[in-house]
């Protein structure tokens, strides 16, 4: 006995431990109505539904029990079921309330799942749109008809329930028999029995009904997509009078076995569910078919292009893409004059070199700083303001790595190590002399063009176990020359571990019993979890589908991560359904497990962004701002929670100069827009123009090319803004069809204008595919590649970005080597190709040149650029200083810099790692002296070189 009340304690603590850590988390993040909300709705469907059920098949039990015939009435075979009716009679009423308890929680667990669904019905606003059928509005296939088929499918469950219990207990009381002559039944059973068959029907009446309604967004295949959402041809002229039909024949026959009450038999009603049967095998099965085989396959186009068109407007509207602006553009250059050309270069866009999506290993060597430290496989891309003007910047965190701990153990993981350090950005559309990247955000602490700011990172996309802070126990904050520096949180993030009850609590939950008892904890630790941007705003917000990148930015002096986050609803009436892990899935998200595809596999015809999120890197602090300012399925969700999500005017100018469009709705727009982008049937119907979004031609993994974000200009446009761009080519082929920009930069009037660029179907513009292809078999650019390649050296090719200029499409990818004993890859060379013309040179603005025939007017001098060409070695004299100290120092730079282009001639790596590690030593002794003499303001930075 004594084991048995401890073993009901511990599964009773179990499920206390768990409900109480939800609790203190989401007081902790000041959102606990949303627990309270949520929690509140799961047990009131849980009693409600669950009472029903259990209600409707005790009942029925109990009423088959009391119309049992009396013994004496009973047959030869139903009195050899005494035996079971006496070996259950003293446990009759134990057993009656057992089974429809069973029956009671299974039915409630069920209901308390759809907690959204009820919220979702209960808070629903109007949508101000109406279907084109039935003109009911779109809320009631968003909101109201998931609802009642929730309804249905439950009354649907009680009754089969309850006619399987009574038509059970009539059996073993007498009211049924199956061997016996005679009768089958009683009178009292029959008219029990068919009073539950007569709601089974008129349920199926019911469904009937809400058929109709359904077809508004059932799925279907046509036109070679299974996406299709809304009535056809087929659908109105038969399916939609065949539920109208069959609803009737439902309500007929529902009522003849309601009649057996008076009449006590089945005859009638029996022959009319036969009759519904077929029915609905002719009329709602065989009727459809033949109208579709020889009414609209003979003359498709003529009888679809309707509901085509129903098709083509709600799918633009509901995915955000009717406003797209789709404009001819020639595909081939108009301007002969090739200076000026170069000059519109500058202009058109700010070309970005620095791929976020190679350089990563780049910021690891130069700016990890300690092992125990780490940047994410992607870097993300944000503007800075510098001297006065945006700049595209290739911006990173350098994260906690456990990984990287000299010894991994309990305190070392959890109390010493607990967060990351500083941010480090770099210029995005530049490189040094050495083909590394400008830093303007560097070294630890970070120190930069970002200005003084909380370095901290408690919270990030690495940040996956929990940490305990605060207490006795110091954390280890960063290292330098002087050694390691400690540290104790001051925030008010985490759950309090002072209370014995809430360590047992989180040492059940962590399955780490030592929470309990360490010395390491005490007086104001707090544990920190769920400390991953996209898992806090997740649980916050659990009615919100989160975008796959969180993205961090400096704002106010503060980190913020700033997460993207969608509302979408399955019930658009006519719109075309999309998967979006299908749909936001590319070649950067099948290589980056911490690049997560949006959301699961599930399948939407609605999504606004509606909803941009903050997560403070150092506090943990979540707001949520409300964006979409229009979208009624925001608007419910805000009833339903209030006082969760913040109106947009909260959101601040610096924090809105780093808002974004995001990529995963760009990527479900584009593909829709693949067919989407015509708007008359016809031409939806031919399938002739059809697109493709092209596989990334940089790698070879087969999946698509991701959007890539930079500062350009579209035709239309007077100035360049921060955009993000894609191409198109024609479905099955490699040539280029269009060229897609979305305005992402926040606080613009046209912010989320899209802009495509579509070429003639009769020109030949080479694809990004074609592009790359040509690229590899060009003989001089295969040659200088094999040359790179030389020794252990790797070539890693960048973002092939494409740039809308003067009729034609420029197209510039940045190259990068990683030899030798270097880890990371640096930029070696960039491609241009443009009309026809293609170069391959050691800048982008040699490569420019090359192309156009001409310098631009505001091409810089190239002394600086050449390093490792080889060309100009030694021209450029020394600097030379006062002091023997920094002079000695620039000597042994400049000796550093001959060494590694003499290194480069010979293609030997490893000794061009070491030279240009003696190179940085020498010009920070230059710098410290320099600094030491009260001149640290003018001598060379960490980053310059001797020729520079």
């Amino acid at each position: 006995m004594t084991l048995g009340v401890l073993a009901v304690l511990g599964m009773v603590f179990t499920m206390f431990a768990g409900f109480w850590t939800d609790w203190l988390w989401y007081r902790s993040v000041n959102y606990s109505s949303v627990f309270t909300t949520t929690l509140w709705t799961k047990i009131g469907l849980f009693f409600v539904f669950g009472l029903l059920m259990a209600l409707a098949v005790g009942f029925n039990i109990w009423l088959a029990h009391r119309m049992r015939p009396p013994l004496s009435a009973m047959s030869m075979e139903q009195q050899n079921l005494d035996r079971y009716r006496m070996g259950i009679a003293p446990y009759k009423k134990w057993l009656l309330l057992g089974i429809t308890a069973l029956v009671g929680l299974i039915a409630g667990a069920s209901a308390s799942g759809q907690w959204r669904t009820w919220l979702m019905w209960v808070n629903g606003v109007s949508f101000g749109e109406k279907d084109p059928q039935f003109k009911l509005d779109v809320s009631f296939y968003a909101f109201d008809l998931p609802w009642y088929r929730f309804l249905l499918g439950f009354g649907f469950a009680a009754t089969i329930l309850a006619l399987i219990a009574a038509a059970l207990t009539h059996y073993l009381y007498g009211g049924l028999r199956i061997t016996s002559p005679g009768a089958r039944a009683t009178a009292a059973a029959t008219g029990h029995l068919s009073v539950i068959l007569g709601v089974f029907v008129a349920l199926k009446a019911v469904a009937y009904w809400l058929d109709r309604y359904g077809l508004a967004v059932k799925s279907s295949d046509f036109k070679a997509t299974d996406s299709w959402t809304g009535l056809r041809y087929v659908d109105a002229n038969a399916y939609l009078p065949a539920k109208t039909i069959l609803f009737c024949i439902a309500v007929i026959c529902a009522l003849l076995f309601f009649a057996t009450l008076w009449r006590r038999t089945w005859q009638l009603p029996v022959i009319g569910f036969g009759l519904m049967v077929l029915s609905a095998i002719l009329i709602g099965g065989l009727y459809p078919a033949i109208v579709q085989k020889f009414q609209v396959q003979p003359n498709e186009q003529a009888k679809e292009a309707p509901y085509v068109e129903k098709n083509l407007k709600a799918t633009r509207e509901a995915y955000g893409i009717d406003d797209s602006k789709v404009t001819d553009y020639p595909g081939t250059g108009q301007t002969e004059d090739k200076t000026q050309l170069r000059d519109d270069v500058t202009d058109t866009a700010s070309i970005r070199i620095m791929d976020p999506n190679i350089v990563s290993p780049t910021f690891q060597q130069l700016q990890q700083i300690r092992n125990y430290y780490a940047f994410p496989t992607n870097l993300d891309v944000d503007r800075y303001t510098e001297d006065g003007k945006d700049q595209d910047t290739v911006i990173g965190l350098r994260e906690l790595n456990l990984d990287g701990i000299p010894k991994r153990n309990w305190i070392n993981d959890h109390f010493r190590y607990t967060h990351g350090y500083g941010v480090v950005a770099a210029e995005g559309t530049s490189a040094d002399s050495g083909g590394r990247p400008k830093f303007t955000e560097s070294d630890l602490p970070s120190k930069g063009d970002l200005g003084t700011y909380e370095q901290r990172v408690y919270y990030g996309e690495r940040t996956t176990t929990y940490s305990i802070v605060g207490g006795p126990q110091k954390e280890i904050d960063y290292s330098d020359d002087s050694g390691e520096k400690t540290y104790s949180y001051e925030g008010d993030s985490g759950v309090s571990l002072a209370n014995p009850v809430n360590r047992a609590a989180y040492a059940l939950a962590f399955s780490e019993p030592q929470i309990l008892y360490s010395g390491a904890i005490g007086e104001g630790s707090r544990i920190l979890y769920n400390r991953t941007p996209k898992e806090r705003v997740e649980a916050i917000a659990p009615w919100l589908t989160i975008d796959g990148d969180a993205y961090p930015a400096v704002v106010d002096g503060r980190i913020q991560w700033i997460v993207d986050a969608y509302t979408t609803t399955n019930g658009y009436p006519y719109s075309s359904r999309t998967t979006l892990g299908d749909t936001t899935a590319d070649s950067l998200t099948a290589t980056n497990d911490q690049r997560a595809v949006v959301a699961q596999q599930n399948q939407v015809n609605y999504i606004r962004n509606s909803v941009k999120a903050t997560v403070d890197a150092y506090s943990g602090e979540v707001k949520l701002y409300q964006w979409d300012t229009q979208d009624p399925v925001l608007k419910t969700w805000m009833k339903a929670f209030p006082d969760t999500v913040e109106p947009k005017s909260e959101i601040s100018d610096s924090l809105m100069a780093h808002l974004r469009y995001p990529q995963d709705l760009f990527k479900v727009q584009r593909e829709l827009l693949t067919r989407y982008h015509v708007k008359d049937a016809t031409t939806f119907l031919s399938g002739s123009e059809v697109w493709q979004v092209p596989d990334d031609p940089t790698n070879k993994t087969g999946d698509a090319v991701p959007p890539y974000y930079l500062s350009m200009r579209m035709p239309d446009q007077q100035e360049q803004v921060f955009s993000l761009t894609t191409t198109f080519t024609p479905n099955g082929r490699d040539n280029l069809s269009a060229f897609m920009a979305v305005n992402a930069e926040a606080g613009t009037e046209d912010y989320g204008k899209i802009r495509v660029l579509k070429l003639p179907t009769s020109t030949t513009a080479a694809g990004p595919k074609q592009i790359q292809s040509q690229f590899n078999s060009e003989q001089d650019i295969a040659e200088s590649i094999r040359l790179l390649r030389g020794g252990d050296s790797e070539v890693e090719y960048g973002n092939l970005l494409a740039v809308p200029l003067d009729g034609g499409l420029l197209y510039v990818e940045p190259v990068y080597v990683r030899g030798g004993g270097l880890k990371y890859p640096l930029l070696r060379k960039v491609l241009v190709t443009y009309g026809g013309q293609t170069a391959f040179e050691d800048t982008l603005e040699q490569a420019l040149d090359k192309v156009f025939g001409a310098e631009g007017s505001t091409t810089e001098p190239p002394s600086g650029e050449d390093e490792g060409t080889g060309e100009d070695e030694g021209t450029t004299p020394p600097p030379t200083s006062d002091n023997p100290t920094v002079q000695e120092a620039l000597n042994d730079a400049q000796e550093a810099f001959e060494a590694g282009q003499e290194a480069l001639r010979k293609n030997d790596w490893e000794a061009y790692g070491q030279a240009q590690k003696d190179l940085e030593e020498a010009l920070r002794r230059a710098e410290e002296a320099q600094a030491a003499e009260g001149g640290g303001g003018g001598g060379p930075g960490p980053e310059a070189s001797p020729s520079s």
